[in-house]
């Protein structure tokens, strides 16, 4: 009579059936990413005060997790790190610093019309320089882990559209944690951030349209016209001030809190969207009779 331990799956086949559950190999990736990360910023944190030393330790935390992310991929999941393909990486990153600087202009230019943001004087190229690494930074590490972990596992699992709800309301929720929070303001970010940079993901199966553009979006806002950024005071190249009700200005949590932001960005994302669905870009549940699998970007 065979034991239990005759019968028992071996370890092998245990974990690589553990590794298909999506909530583990989340979990798993931010780990792999959390630790190194922890380990470099620390020292940073202790004991540099001066702020370019502090730029560029911030640069060097992007280095961090783009590594940290590409050797979870290859070791955990086994496979290229597509989504970080080096050829059309420069083109797409440009592309999303376009068009996330756009989107921004477009809503200040909104608001400055309506005579919501006002210009006041100017505080210099040096202000709005400073704080350049650290936009590259977050926009780098919350697209890997939005979009490069949390939305393209659950996609796997999911599908493209249940991963596209789920990945944004977390993304959302998030900046509940923000300085002068609310729930509108997590609900205008769920569909700028969370939707749009989702959509440039499945549009081109690659974080980098979705970094530059999460990169410029958040640069345009504090680095230039000294917005709050994501509840963030800032201090860029501009000094303004913004003068109305909070639905227009977005109140504390800064103009990406405007329904103006949030109409601008909601049709760039539906754009966006439409655009991935015609080129056969979505990815239907695991569990549908006939799966369609996401076309290869580029093709």
């Amino acid at each position: 009579m065979p034991t239990l331990s005759d019968t028992s799956p071996p370890p092998t086949r245990r974990g690589a059936r553990l590794l298909r559950n999506p909530i583990v190999r989340i979990v798993l990736a931010l780990f792999s990413i959390a630790i190194p990360f922890a380990i470099v910023a620390t020292p940073f944190n202790l004991f540099v005060t001066d702020r370019a030393l502090r730029a560029v330790g911030a640069l060097l935390l992007t280095a961090v997790v783009l590594l940290a992310y590409r050797g979870y991929v290859q070791v955990v999941e086994k496979r290229a790190v597509a989504e970080l393909s080096g050829k059309q990486a420069i083109p797409e990153v440009l592309s999303g610093l376009a068009l996330g600087a756009l989107l921004f202009c477009a809503t200040i230019g909104i608001l400055a019309a309506l005579g919501v943001y006002q210009v006041t004087g100017i505080n210099g190229w040096k202000s709005m320089l400073e704080g350049v690494a650290g936009f590259i930074l977050f926009g780098v590490l919350e697209e890997v882990i939005m979009r490069g972990i949390v939305f393209r596992i659950i996609e796997q699992a999911l599908g493209s559209w249940i991963a596209l709800g789920i990945s944004a309301v977390i993304f959302g929720a998030l900046h509940l944690l923000n300085l002068g929070a609310t729930l509108a303001n997590a609900a205008a970010i769920t569909v700028e951030g969370g939707v749009l940079l989702a959509a440039a993901y499945m549009l081109t199966r690659r974080l980098w349209l979705c970094i530059g553009l999460h990169i410029a979006w958040n640069f345009t806002q504090g680095g230039i016209f000294s917005v709050a950024v994501s509840g963030g005071s800032s201090e860029g190249l501009l000094q303004a001030r913004m003068v109305g009700p909070d639905w227009l200005t977005g109140g504390r949590f800064g103009a990406e809190a405007s329904v103006v932001a949030w109409v601008i960005c909601a049709a760039a994302g539906i754009t966006l969207l439409v655009l991935a669905v015609r080129k056969g870009r979505v990815v239907r549940p695991s569990w549908s009779e006939r799966p369609l699998r996401a076309k290869q970007a580029g093709a």
